[in-house]
């Protein structure tokens, strides 16, 4: 944290800036400018902790991550709100340098109603509205040359009832504090006070120039990103301190999501032909149109919005972030192949629009209501102050009166009014201005509206995430539909990042009080979850169709462009074959280039890979795809080796002979230093052990949704090997199961079944193998995370080592990958014990891993969710549950969120599931 500067320290800052920069203006900051570089002022709160102490506190700051006063979320009662009222004082010397220019006190956010004085004096009227920038003009209070008192007393809960309403009840936490920068604006006494710029995708541009003073010129000047004159310089008087200028620019490059070019418009302001103001704005080229019934249209091309909702975060310091965090967040919102972000529900920092502006990100940008609005006289002033500081950005596509019921219609014409370019207003979870965009709608959900009417489709919010529900669980089906659906304009999930928050009275807990604070894609300090992976595939602007790896695959791939404005052929594409039983050693690897295909926009072709000769002897191709920028989009698998192939690896049949007994109520085999013991009614294994002991591996195969009629036993010698089956019957015992004991010890285990009814949530088999015992799995299949029936993608076919972990999604510690839960198409999966370890591989398809029940999240309502897993301990299956959301039922979350359809009231064998799997508890 940075304290006061010496007196004689000011005193040259403020000669040397104002030398330097006379005809800009200055920003001199009072405060750090972000979370990791805080100005130590003398503070003092009302209540909660440190109560009525005068301290230090670091500006900017919420005051409770600071250990100050209380900690409470919006939907707290009354009783447990904090109310406390915040007292700061800082001292700062203005040269006399200055006393030309005006200078305006500054404050990009207050929680909640601010209170100024300097030197004794109210500065002006005191502001209500947390989100948002407001000044002061203290020329006339400053005392030139000398120490300079400044005061402010915060409140933290509004004397408004509207702002209330809007900021402080919401289902979000509430902070108090300055915890956004505060500056003197150091400005020439003729200047511009305000900048209004609307530059469209065919080169025109409006400017509205707004001054103070006596000037009667002024000049604009457009520069590229090289510095480079962009057009000629354009020139227009002022009349009553204001100037419209109307240019248009030949063949501006456009600024979009996917290419975010700026210009710098260099703006002077001119005095009797001399220069008293200059100031410079960065503006992008676009335009924005809404077509009613039809859709939103960037600089003429339709788009699908692939968004997010984000509030200004960080655990450790609440609202108050850094440019630091906003490009990190812009960078990991991209990553995951979205285009657009959702502001929730403020205003954000400016420097996080600004890096919206330059790294490519559609902005929502949302005047604060949740549920509550402000008053009409509150709501323009703040409204003025929103559009004010963010009406040039370029990334700001639309704008959105509240939130939730939070709208108040009295402000619509004020927005319009005040933005040159007449964005398109939203309100959110409503049908208004052709945009249906109510919150968390199921799957095919209308009669009449939404996917059945005849707005345009864009949820606000939508796949409420909790736990591992949502967000990646039900996007492929939902962004299936959006895309065929002409009238979608994609949507905004809800939400980016865990509002787990560092409590300072509880030891550092994370905090996100029960399952109220957003449970996002990824951790509070961005622990990836895994759907994260999910999005990213769903989402890549390069989509493949679905191919199947065979002998007479000639290295073609049919892709989308997904892309607005992207040509394929400036995206690099490049395989890597593996051969992944062999560890990955030196030889098993080729990798390679692919010619860039030239696909237009929004059109399908094809991808050729010029594969070697002998690509068929690996097990897996990968393919990845890089945009311009030399990001990855995805890493798609292609598996080439079928778990047939992988099996016969690991097959071992000869051994020395196999030994076979039964008691009157067991089969007991002996085979290469291995015994098995199987129940001679129920055929399931009840005991194994090898030379080191009994392995703890037992009760099984228990079939899941379906009867467990295994009937009628046997026991005989076949060959060298030894069976022991159930005898089919098609009524008392159609479900049957057969096991195999090889000469080198391994087992065969092979069941036929039928699910029990015609909807069934998952079917498989399970064993037992105590939790404790566990230490790890390392399989091959899709991985490194767990999925869901409806969120399968995302993954990464290969190896994976897994340590245990009983680790909770969304909570403390926030340890990904989970290692419980379903896992997909393995073809063979060791288990390391304490004891020792085995092997399970199959020659089957499809065929998943159950590593136990998850443990459930800390005060989550599973009553939409339904994460449902089978009993026992460890399962092989054919088919897995889905999970629903915080706010829908799986099912309702599309096609893939349904139970599995099966129908054989005949029990035919021939038509029953079929699962094969091997077991080799040799423990090498």
């Amino acid at each position: 944290m940075k304290s006061c500067l010496p007196f004689f320290l000011y005193t040259l800052l403020f000669i040397f800036s104002g030398q330097l920069v006379a005809q800009e203006t200055v920003k001199h900051y009072l405060s750090g400018k972000g979370k990791d570089d805080g100005v130590l002022w003398d503070f003092k709160v009302s209540d909660g902790m440190k109560a009525g102490q005068w301290t230090k506190i670091a500006v900017p700051s919420n005051w409770e991550l600071q250990g100050f006063g209380k900690y409470n979320y919006g939907f707290n009662k009354e009783a447990d709100k904090g109310k406390e009222i915040g007292s700061y004082k800082h001292r700062f010397v203005v040269h006399r340098a200055w006393k030309d220019k005006q200078i305006n006190l500054v404050f990009e956010g207050v929680m909640t109603d601010a209170d100024v004085k300097l030197n004794g004096k109210s500065v002006g009227a005191f502001h209500q509205g947390a989100f948002y920038t407001f000044s002061y003009d203290i020329s006339k209070l400053i005392q030139w040359g000398k120490e300079n008192l400044l005061e402010v007393e915060v409140a933290k809960h509004s004397a408004n009832k509207s702002v209330n309403a809007a900021e402080r009840e919401g289902d979000f936490w509430v902070f108090g504090g300055i915890f956004r920068p505060v500056f003197l604006e150091v400005l020439p006494k003729n200047h511009i006070e305000r900048l209004s710029i609307d530059a469209k995708a065919d080169g025109a541009l409006q400017m509205i120039v707004q001054s103070a003073g006596s000037a009667d010129q002024v000049s604009l000047q457009l520069y590229d990103a090289r510095g480079k004159a962009f057009g000629k310089l354009i020139q227009a008087s002022l009349k009553d301190n204001k100037a419209l200028i109307a240019s248009k620019f030949d063949q501006p490059a456009l600024w979009s999501a996917e290419y975010p070019h700026l210009y710098r418009a260099e703006v002077i302001l001119l005095a009797k032909g001399k220069e008293v103001h200059r100031v410079n704005q960065k503006i992008g080229f676009r335009s924005i149109e809404v077509r009613q019934r039809d859709g939103v249209y960037i600089n003429g091309q339709k788009i699908k919005f692939k968004g997010v909702n984000r509030h200004s975060f960080h655990p450790e310091s609440g609202r108050t972030t850094s440019k630091a965090i906003s490009i990190h967040d812009v960078e990991l919102i991209k990553e995951m192949n979205m285009n657009a972000v959702r502001m929730a529900h403020y205003p954000p920092d400016t420097h996080f629009l600004e890096v919206c502006d330059s790294l490519g990100l559609y902005v929502m940008n949302e005047l604060g209501g949740w549920h509550g609005y402000y008053d009409t006289p509150t709501g323009t002033k703040l409204l003025k102050e929103m559009i004010k500081v963010s009406e040039n950005n370029p990334a700001v596509i639309f704008w959105a009166n509240g939130n939730e019921g939070g709208h108040n219609p009295e402000l619509d014409t004020t927005f319009f009014a005040e933005d040159i370019q007449k964005r398109p207003l939203i309100y959110p979870w409503a049908v208004y201005g052709g945009f249906e965009t109510t919150h968390y709608r199921e799957y095919n959900y209308g009669i009449g509206t939404y996917d059945h009417g005849h707005n345009i489709v864009m949820p606000t919010e939508f796949l409420h995430g909790m736990f591992d529900g949502g967000h990646g669980a039900g996007i492929e089906d939902y962004w299936k539909a959006m895309w065929a659906n002409p009238l979608s304009a994609g949507g905004f999930l809800w939400d980016f990042q865990d509002q787990g928050i560092v409590r300072t009275d509880k030891d550092g807990v994370i905090d996100t009080d029960g399952n109220r604070g957003a449970d996002g894609i990824v951790g509070p300090h961005y622990e990836r979850e895994g759907s994260f992976y999910t999005i990213k595939e769903v989402w890549s602007p390069i989509f493949f169709e679905k191919r199947e790896m065979t002998k007479g695959f000639n290295g073609e791939f049919t892709i989308e462009n997904r892309y607005a404005f992207t040509n394929t052929a400036n995206c690099t594409f490049s395989y890597a074959l593996h051969r992944l039983n062999s560890g990955n050693t030196a030889g098993d690897v080729k990798t390679g280039i692919i010619a860039s295909p030239d696909i237009k926009p929004y059109a399908k072709g094809i991808l050729k890979a010029d594969l070697p000769n002998d690509w068929y002897n690996y097990d897996i191709l990968y393919i990845t795809a890089k945009d311009v920028y030399d990001k990855e989009l995805f890493t798609w698998s292609f598996p080439i080796a079928l778990p047939e192939r992988a099996a016969k690896e690991w097959l071992k049949t000869a051994g020395a002979k196999v030994e076979a007994n039964e008691t009157a109520e067991a089969f007991i085999v002996e085979s290469n230093g291995i015994q098995y013991q199987f129940n001679k009614l129920s055929g399931l294994l009840e005991e194994v052990k090898n030379k080191q002991g009994v392995i703890p591996f037992a009760n099984g195969p228990v079939l899941q949704e379906a009867v467990n009629n295994y009937k009628q036993f046997s026991m005989r010698h076949n060959g060298d090997t030894v069976v022991i089956e159930s005898t089919f019957d098609k009524k008392e015992s159609y479900n049957k199961l057969q096991w195999t004991i090889y000469p080198s010890g391994q087992l065969k285990m092979h069941v036929q079944y039928f699910p029990e009814s015609y909807f069934t949530r998952f079917v498989g088999v399970n064993f037992d193998l105590p939790e404790e015992q566990m230490v790890g799995v390392e399989y091959m299949g899709m991985g490194p995370y767990r999925v869901w029936k409806n969120r399968m993608k995302g993954n990464r076919f290969g190896i994976w080592d897994k340590a245990y972990n009983d680790a909770a999604t969304g909570e403390v510690p926030f340890e990904y990958p989970e290692f419980k839960g379903y896992h997909a198409n393995m073809y063979w999966a060791k288990f390391k014990l304490k004891s020792q370890s085995f092997r399970v591989f199959t020659d089957r398809e499809d065929v998943f891993l159950r590593l136990y029940t998850p443990k459930e999240q800390q005060d989550t309502d599973w009553k939409n969710m339904e994460p449902t897993f089978p009993k026992g301990d460890i399962s092989f299956m054919n088919g897995i549950s889905a999970i629903g959301t915080k706010t829908q039922k799986p099912e309702t979350t599309g096609p893939m969120g349904m139970k599995h359809v099966y129908y054989d009231f005949e029990k035919e064998p021939i038509r029953a599931l079929h699962l094969q799997l091997y077991f080799d508890f040799s423990g090498e």
